[in-house]
């Protein structure tokens, strides 16, 4: 279980339907983040962890997403999936703290309890909002804004802004080392700055793995 050093990040996911959907594409992405600097990587999927775990000296912060007939997808849902996630090769499991209940009616920091006790990885809560990070904090090795936008609650364009105000917010009341940035980073003054309120790490996946994002990025400028 490697602990993430101070630093870049970076998400190697691919959307369902893009070319680069496939664990050995995604296991190039990650090698290239390794040789290009960044301190560790993000993966979904069981198979794209244990694909990228030979490959790769930095920790590995894995997750699963799964989809519900309400339209909500969930990461790291269950405490199966954590463990899952820790058996393929992955040194933090991340997992939705957000107050959304799973189907089964899991309270989310009771999910976060269990994963700490019965999970051989760090943890890290991804959270919206900062009273989430605060009720996650206690159980959770690290917190990120992963989710800040991304639920009914704090809905947010997808060309917005980074949260640097959550980032900020959160990293004056918890400990040194547990806040990391995610979400909407586009620019390397953006990930540095997220560094400056606060941030120990910094996620950065679609402005840097998502080539089918980043090309409609441009085209939408173009338009």
């Amino acid at each position: 279980m490697q602990p993430i050093a101070r630093g870049l990040v970076v998400s190697c996911q691919a959307e369902a339907g893009s070319p680069f959907h496939a664990p050995h594409i995604l296991q190039a992405f990650a090698k290239a983040a390794e040789l290009g600097g960044a301190v560790g990587v993000r993966l979904c999927g069981v198979e794209t962890i244990a694909a990228v775990r030979p490959v790769v000296a930095v920790p590995i912060i894995g997750i699963t997403k799964s989809s519900y007939a309400s339209g909500e997808v969930l990461i790291t849902a269950t405490i199966e999936d954590a463990r899952a996630c820790a058996a393929a090769g992955a040194d933090v499991v991340a997992l939705d703290a957000t107050r959304r209940r799973r189907p089964d009616g899991t309270d989310p920091v009771e999910l976060l309890r269990r994963v700490r006790r019965e999970v051989k990885a760090l943890v890290m809560a991804d959270v919206a909002t900062l009273e989430e990070g605060l009720a996650a904090a206690p159980y959770a090795d690290y917190v990120s804004t992963t989710l800040a936008g991304y639920t009914d609650y704090t809905q947010g364009a997808p060309e917005a802004a980074p949260d640097l105000a959550l980032v900020r917010a959160l990293a004056e009341r918890l400990p040194a080392g547990q806040v990391v940035c995610e979400g909407r980073i586009w620019t390397p003054e953006q990930a540095a700055e997220a560094l400056h309120l606060g941030a120990h790490a910094v996620v950065v996946g679609t402005a840097i793995t998502r080539p089918v994002a980043i090309v409609q990025r441009f085209v939408r400028a173009m338009a």
